[in-house]
């Protein structure tokens, strides 16, 4: 999956990572939220408020993590939903992505575990040929999409750092989320800006995404709580395989301070091989 058009991989080890991770999201499509008034809040900048999300998580240090990667085109759609936690401390975390049946009326995919770090996607029962015992190690700074969407789920953190390009954003009023009182915040963040600025153990990620795509926007909606720690965000995307494929990403965040353990695979368990299409 690719943010809005996306300029082609170069070298055939890119190309075949790109198809990789479009065969994940694209073989699940083969298968099968209200607000307050709008108070103004006169005396706060939307933009700033947003953009500091990311800070006040690290400060948070880690959480429990639900995502939802819904896709429709040609009248089908389809929803991939992931589970896990983040250390935004250490900018690492875990999620469990489960795929829908196929087309063929298959049994639900085996739950693909995943691993996020720094530059990195580990993933774990990927199909596609690769052992069941066997980990895929994906280079996130080689994607077109910087894993925004690749994985099936959005990396949290990298979620998050998005927000710092967010641009003419708006306060639409206040609501709940997971019964937390939150602040919903609507807008577009723009991929460059937020690369020139994210953490460094991210920017690599977003500056692939902002090099890959046609067009940097990208519209959201993020909910804050009132310590200022994203709650709840949705990113819309756009891609283009053959048609146009609309992409809503949504994570959730709850459970704060809740240690999270990330243990990588010994390089004898990462496969090598060739994964099929």
């Amino acid at each position: 999956m690719v943010v809005h058009q996306h300029r082609r991989l170069r070298g055939r080890a890119g190309e075949a990572v790109l198809v990789a991770g479009v065969t994940l999201a694209v073989t699940a499509l083969a298968g099968c939220a209200g607000d307050g008034g709008g108070d103004d809040r006169p005396h706060e900048d939307p933009a700033a408020v947003v953009r500091g999300a990311a800070d006040a998580l690290t400060r948070t240090g880690s959480a429990r993590a639900r995502t939802a990667m819904e896709m429709a085109t040609g009248g089908t759609r389809v929803t991939i939903r992931g589970e896990g936690g983040v250390d935004f401390k250490n900018r690492m975390g875990q999620l469990l992505v489960m795929l829908p049946a196929d087309v063929k009326g298959k049994a639900e995919h085996r739950p693909i575990t995943e691993l996020l770090v720094p530059g990195a996607l580990y993933m774990k029962n990927r199909g596609a040929g690769v052992p069941d015992d066997k980990w895929v190690r994906v280079d996130t700074t080689t994607l077109a999409d910087g894993n925004l969407v690749t994985g099936g789920a959005t990396d949290p953190l990298v979620a998050a750092e998005l927000l710092r390009g967010a641009q003419e954003v708006t306060y639409v009023g206040e609501t709940e989320v997971a019964g937390t009182k939150v602040r919903h915040y609507r807008g577009t963040t723009d991929i460059g800006r937020a690369a020139r600025i994210a953490s460094p153990e991210v920017r690599g990620a977003l500056e692939a995404a902002a090099k890959g795509f046609a067009k940097d926007t990208v519209p959201f909606d993020a909910y804050l709580d009132e310590e200022g720690r994203l709650r709840k965000v949705r990113h819309r995307f756009t891609y283009v395989n053959d048609g146009v494929i609309d992409v809503s990403s949504t994570t959730l965040l709850y459970g704060f301070g809740t240690p999270v353990t990330v243990v990588l695979p010994a390089g004898g368990d990462i496969y090598a091989g060739k994964i099929a299409e």
